[in-house]
């Protein structure tokens, strides 16, 4: 048997994510939850609910969860780590707040949390608190002996998460044919959002236009580019994209678009691109659509050869990265020297956000920051 690996004060693990539906009838309700308070009429989201119908109204993430957890909890048994691991979504069953009461029935009452989101942003880290809050405040209401609740620091730049996606993006140049293989463009994609929140993205003051959000993802992929360059001796071209672009189009988002991008590359010669969705922790909606659908017809259409590479999804080094997470925090919390575990020029992220990062348009009470009304 391993040696006991220490997570206190920390007593359960709870994997946070966004949600999907698991079924044609789900479809519609899990929409209505996603964007609640916006007022879109069924009549639109039946149309935006085309993209899960024409997959059998099945989004893959909540598989991909499942995957994880097992992963986890694999990788924490044969490494002696007794923490047990929890799974709660924002949008669709597993509900939070149904989860965090489990987890306080179940005698937990210090809960560390895992958000399927590995960059900084309004949507991928506030929100997400943001839920948290509102679930706290549900059991509140119920009578509930409260948990204190911190969540795992941004690990974009960790080993655990960078690897796999460079092992992509090797897999994706040598499936392509050899003679366009070393000329191929790299196109780095993560999700779009608004160009105000990515500015406001990460404490303000220590970044500048496109925020941490940008900031983290170019890194990364750089990281990537160069690791690609090292083990293959071929320098390959690359930039940062965007896809799944929603909302309003009066209001700017990050651009390009991936189908721009891949009309840009092929008016430009390039022989041929890899597409790495870096901005994503698994092969959800978001991968399997706008990529694998609609990128890929757009290249297929230009007649540009295409890969896209595989998200780091419920890989072990992925695993092991979490539990790596876990035991630094545990002994941050506990008074024990850390030396946090970061690759690139960044370093690692803040433990605990501070006030004002990524703030929203209306604000709204947030836990695990250093504003949570939840200490």
């Amino acid at each position: 048997m391993p040696d006991a690996l220490d997570a206190t004060p920390y007593d359960a693990l709870l994997l946070l994510s966004f949600g999907g539906p698991e079924g044609p009838d789900d479809v519609v309700p899990f929409l209505e939850n996603v964007t609640r308070g916006r007022g879109i009429p069924k009549e639109r989201l039946k149309e935006v609910g085309q993209h899960y119908f024409r997959f059998g109204g099945v989004s893959p993430i909540n598989a991909q969860n499942r995957a994880l957890l097992d992963a986890l909890r694999k990788d924490f048994a044969e490494h002696g780590l007794d923490l047990p691991v929890y799974w709660g979504n924002r949008n669709w069953a597993p509900y939070l707040t149904d989860t965090l009461r489990e987890m306080v029935a179940d005698g937990h009452r210090r809960i560390l949390v895992l958000a399927t989101s590995a960059y900084a942003s309004y949507s991928g880290c506030r929100q997400y608190r943001e839920n948290l809050a509102d679930s706290l405040a549900a059991l509140e209401a119920e009578g509930l002996e409260l948990p204190k609740i911190d969540k795992l620091r941004h690990y974009f730049n960790h080993p655990g998460f960078v690897e796999p996606m460079i092992d992509g993006v090797l897999r994706s140049l040598a499936d392509l044919p050899e003679d366009v293989r070393d000329g191929a463009h790299i196109a780095f994609t993560t999700h779009s959002i608004p160009t105000s929140a990515a500015d406001t993205s990460g404490p303000v003051e220590d970044h500048g236009e496109g925020g941490a959000y940008v900031e983290q993802h170019l890194d990364v992929a750089q990281l990537i580019a160069d690791a690609v360059r090292e083990r293959t001796g071929v320098g390959h071209p690359w930039r940062l994209v965007y896809q799944s672009r929603s909302g309003a189009p009066h209001i700017p988002w990050l651009e390009p678009d991936i189908c721009d991008h891949l009309e840009a590359l092929h008016e430009a010669g390039a022989p041929a691109v890899v597409m790495a969705p870096i901005g994503f922790v698994s092969d959800h909606m978001e991968v399997l659509y706008d990529l694998d659908t609609e990128a890929e017809a757009k290249a297929e259409e230009l007649g540009l050869p295409v890969r896209r590479s595989a998200t780091v999804g419920a890989d072990p080094r992925f695993a092991a990265a979490v539990r790596d997470l876990i035991l630094e925090r545990a002994g941050a919390e506990s008074g024990r020297e850390v030396t946090p575990c970061a690759l690139g020029t960044l370093g690692a992220s803040h433990n605990l956000c501070p006030v004002g990062c990524c703030p929203a348009r209306a604000p709204r009470p947030a836990a695990a920051g250093t504003d949570s009304p939840y200490a």
